[in-house]
């Protein structure tokens, strides 16, 4: 059954000065949770999946340097170890080395114990994503018509804490009966969309469907999709977008099909120092991902695989970049230093 406002999903918990990660790996068979006891084990979970999603690794990241304070002590140039290895656990999110530099900078700035100001820190970043998320289903809800909508990947709860970026607007636009169905993509090779986004809908009582990324033209052609909706993992200063492999894709063929293209991220997933999409790192992982399934071997003996994790989406392919503080509409190097400039 839905809850009022359809949020019934959280991944990222700190309860009684512990971490706890909803193992996102094993859903939705199994609703098991990890308890992280230390800095290390956050960036293992970060770099294995455990917990992914740009804003909720931001978050992990920023209660693993609480973690890390707490067993260095007094020693700083260990804690600083440790906050250098949770930065590294996955390179194209940008609200990772966000969070850390955060509190890279109360460290830096403490005297005697960090451990307290790091907490509080941790608690104001997790709470002012669950508000900016509330905020740009608002704004981002408004956008959409009466109609169906696709995604992409997972954008809910599950990424962010809670409520969601993509998935927000979405839920946010149902709310208010805008949208009569959602589309999700299976979000090939990890299955996000299939395992994790149509758990999180069926969850909160909003009807999904899947399709595979092959069938999204089809679809787009058929028109019954007003609105494609994405999330990002960084969007460059000029409006470029770095998403989950498929989005680029997805930008295209809505573009061929009149079909409006929006992202919704809040302004920490901005890296204004990022001048374009193509000074985006792009994480490449293992090849096993795409030649097994569950660990058992898919494809044919003596084939290997690219496996890249994100693509760039070009500003021009998009309609609007929707945050907390405002929308973008047709982006570009203007329009992001005004957003960025009512931001500060």
């Amino acid at each position: 059954m839905a809850t009022p406002d359809n949020d019934g999903v959280r991944a990222v918990i700190w309860a009684d000065d512990r971490l706890r990660l909803l193992d996102q790996r094993l859903l939705p068979a199994q609703t098991a949770w990890i308890e992280a006891t230390t800095a290390a084990k956050v960036a293992d979970a970060i770099r294995d999946m455990v917990v992914r999603g740009a804003p909720a690794i931001g978050i992990a990241a920023a209660y693993g340097a609480v973690l890390a304070a707490r067993a260095c002590g007094p020693d700083r140039e260990a804690l600083m170890r440790e906050l250098d290895r949770l930065a590294a656990a996955r390179p194209t999110a940008v609200n990772l080395g966000w969070a850390i530099a955060r509190q890279r900078r109360l460290v830096e700035e403490s005297v005697g114990d960090a451990t307290p100001a790091l907490l509080a820190e941790a608690v104001a970043i997790h709470e002012a994503d669950l508000s900016a998320n509330r905020r740009m289903g608002e704004l981002g809800g408004a956008l959409v018509e009466t109609g169906d909508v696709l995604t992409h990947c997972n954008t809910g709860s599950l990424a962010t804490g809670g409520y969601g970026t993509a998935l927000g607007v979405i839920r946010s636009a149902y709310a208010d009966g805008r949208i009569g169905r959602v589309y999700a993509d299976e979000t090939r090779p990890w299955l996000q969309g299939s395992r994790l986004t149509a758990w999180e809908l069926i969850h909160d009582g909003i009807p999904v469907s899947l399709l595979c990324e092959g069938a999204a033209a089809s679809l787009l052609a058929s028109g019954r999709v007003s609105w494609v909706i994405v999330g990002a993992d960084r969007i460059a200063a000029n409006g470029d977008v770095a998403n989950k492999i498929g989005t680029y894709s997805l930008a295209v063929l809505a573009r061929h099909h009149d079909v409006r293209f929006m992202v919704v991220a809040p302004t920490s997933t901005i890296d204004m120092a990022t001048p374009d999409g193509a000074a985006i790192p792009i994480e490449e992982r293992p090849e096993e991902e795409l030649l097994s399934f569950a660990g058992k071997a898919v494809a044919a003996a003596g084939a290997s695989a690219w496996n890249p994790v994100f693509d760039v989406t070009p500003a021009d392919l998009i309609d609007a970049i929707v945050t907390e503080v405002g929308v973008v509409e047709h982006p570009g190097l203007a329009g992001m230093h005004e957003l960025m400039g009512q931001r500060a």
